[in-house]
């Protein structure tokens, strides 16, 4: 048997792949984003168009690790203490959004005729979205660390830890019924449910890091790598077992090693398997979009689908603007969740197995689902090019946007020396304040994920609206030397304890700065030395020996600034200095060079002989 299914699942594999590598990059070059391509790529191979792939249902159960996977990673970013300070959106505001989206959709129903467990069972499915969809459109928008990111997960969270009341409300509804997988829900679940997550917090804290370390002491990149995944799919069949979501098991696990030592490892060798498996999942919801269905009742379908998306949208609004989200933060919230989830898939089915509703019911509103999903990635581009259309407006009148919130670090300028500096600090989790003048660069940049907000610098309302007063620290990265001069000038003087960081474009510039105490670092200095190492390789030195002198020249370079400094005004005196120090770089060369600790030759080229 395995002989005749290998090649039917590697053929299915090169389908799945194929579509993927066609459809994303399209998508992603005309701006429609990745989300779109999968579901796009999913209804074109799926049952109802080319029919190059049959069995949906299998795909989406074994897709859904990719959802299990990526909500552990999220773990991993949030320590316990952070997600404590979370309680009041997850509790608040998403206990208010399930709770208000089931009770509208349920009482509208049965205002409108329909049976009270089939109202009932469609409202529970309304009130979830997808975690899936949601997070990654958060995450390619460079928007999980803002209010709305911050909301959007809130209220995701709180949908996982409804998963338990919902299926003992479908139990409360059909007395004996069953879920999909087979588990009784009664409260001895329920106890065994709370049991299993109380087990989880102390197994993360006190057993998982001594098991992690005797795994990473092999030096077996591969076992570790199983052991991660060993770790992800043991809880999430544990969960399974007890009527939970996987993917709030995977979440917690993910938490209790927020603070471990391993985490970046975790998050380097998970997130290829994440990727991969949430790309599947999008094109398997694109493949369950029942067309046939959607062409024989068009208007009944598609009208749903916009009703739920419009009613979800008017609600989610209110809901942010009540818990005091700016007006593009509720929005982006309101969006970001306004599709029904991958979990309404499993209440239906369930539901069909408990005969609260029927098959054809679960079907129709399967697709309803299906096609609330592609609605999102649609309405954030239409919203996106509204968006940028009122800030270019409203920037032409305004002096800065508005900050979500305040950060140690303060950027300013995003251009070419600003983006290095941000990709280093956010590489290792210090995500600073970038704040930029040139409206094109920041629409460039935020389609790479970045976040960097509209703003003159040199202004003193944007440096105290940007939080100035509170900052540790302050990069000046603008490209006008002068502003960036007289901004570190008003900086100094006004708010002295936050240290300052300038590129300072010549020599001249840095003593400045050094007049100010304020470090500073030559935009071309360190380029150049760099430069003139690979020179020195090319010329026959060693790799060593290179980068020994290049080393003893910036040191002798830096001293010579700091001799300078007290005369850079008198240019005689700065020529004399000049003329004397660098004949004593040649001898310290010479001396560095003869070192047998830099090589055993020390010349350049002497006819057709390279230096060892």
């Amino acid at each position: 048997m395995a002989e005749l299914h290998t090649p039917s699942l590697l053929l299915e594999s090169a389908i799945y792949l194929g579509a993927a590598v066609l459809a994303v990059p399209i998508f992603r070059r005309i701006g429609l984003g990745s989300v779109l391509g999968y579901l796009f790529a999913g209804v074109i191979i799926g049952p109802w168009v080319l029919g190059l792939v049959a069995d949906t249902e299998t795909v989406m159960h074994f897709s859904e690790f990719g959802v299990v996977m990526m909500l552990f990673l999220i773990g991993l970013e949030i320590e316990p203490d952070k997600l404590l300070e979370l309680r009041l959106p997850i509790f608040g505001m998403g206990g208010l959004q399930v709770i208000a989206t089931g009770g509208i959709v349920f009482g509208l129903g049965v205002a409108f005729n329909l049976d009270w467990r089939l109202a009932l069972v469609a409202g529970m499915g309304v009130a979830m979205s997808s975690t899936a969809i949601a997070m990654q459109i958060l995450s390619e928008q460079g928007a999980l660390n803002r209010p709305a990111g911050r909301s959007a997960f809130s209220v995701l969270l709180f949908q996982d830890l409804a998963v338990i009341p919902l299926m003992v409300l479908l139990l409360v509804i059909a007395p004996g019924a069953h879920t999909s997988n087979g588990v009784h829900m009664d409260w001895l679940a329920i106890l065994k449910a709370v049991s299993l997550i109380v087990l989880l917090v102390l197994g993360g804290k006190y057993l998982l890091r001594p098991v992690l370390r005797y795994v990473a002491n092999t030096g077996l990149r591969e076992i570790f790598i199983a052991f991660a995944l060993f770790l992800i799919i043991g809880v999430s069949i544990l969960m399974t077992l007890v009527g939970l979501s996987m993917a709030l098991g995977a979440f917690i696990a993910g938490v209790m090693l927020a603070d471990s030592e391993y985490r970046q490892e975790l998050e380097l060798d998970i997130e290829p398997f994440k990727g991969l498996l949430l790309g599947l999942f999008f094109i398997s919801v694109g493949m369950s979009v029942n067309l046939d269905m959607v062409m024989q009742q068009p208007w009944l379908i598609l009208g749903l689908a916009g009703a739920f998306v419009a009613f979800k949208l008017l609600l989610l609004f209110g809901l942010a603007k009540g818990f005091k989200l700016q007006n593009g933060d509720s929005m982006m919230f309101a969006l970001t969740l306004s599709q029904v989830g991958e979990f309404a898939f499993v209440i239906f089915s369930a539901a069909v197995d408990a005969e609260v509703i029927s098959y054809e019911h679960s079907a129709l509103l399967n697709s309803v689902v299906a096609l609330s999903m592609v609605t999102t990635p649609l309405l954030l581009l239409a919203f996106n090019v509204a968006y940028r259309k009122r800030l270019n407006s409203r920037r032409k009148h305004a002096t800065h946007d508005e900050f979500d919130e305040e950060r140690p670090v303060i950027v300013a300028g995003f251009g070419r020396v600003g983006q290095i500096i941000t990709r280093l600090l956010t590489g290792v989790g210090v995500v600073p304040t970038v704040i930029e003048h040139d409206p094109n660069q920041i629409e460039f940049m935020r389609s790479f994920g970045y976040h960097p907000y509209y703003g003159d610098i040199t202004r003193p309302d944007v440096l105290r609206a940007a939080g100035i007063a509170r900052a540790k620290l302050l990069i000046l990265a603008i490209d006008d030397a002068q502003e960036a001069l007289e901004t570190a000038r008003y900086v100094r003087k006004h708010y002295p304890e936050v240290k300052i960081l300038a590129r300072a474009r010549n020599r001249t510039y840095a003593f400045d700065y050094m007049d100010l105490e304020i470090d500073a670092v030559r935009e071309t200095f360190l380029g150049a030395v760099h430069l003139g190492e690979k020179a020195l390789q090319e010329m026959g030195y060693s790799p060593f020996q290179a980068y020994r002198t290049a080393w003893k020249f910036r040191q002798h370079d830096e001293k010579m600034m700091r001799d300078i400094h007290p005369i850079h005004a008198d240019m005689q005196k700065v020529v004399s200095h000049s003329v004397r120090t660098r004949q004593d770089l040649a001898h310290t060369l010479e001396q560095e060079m003869n070192s047998p600790v830099s090589g055993h030759h020390n010349t350049a080229w002497e006819g057709d002989t390279k230096p060892s």
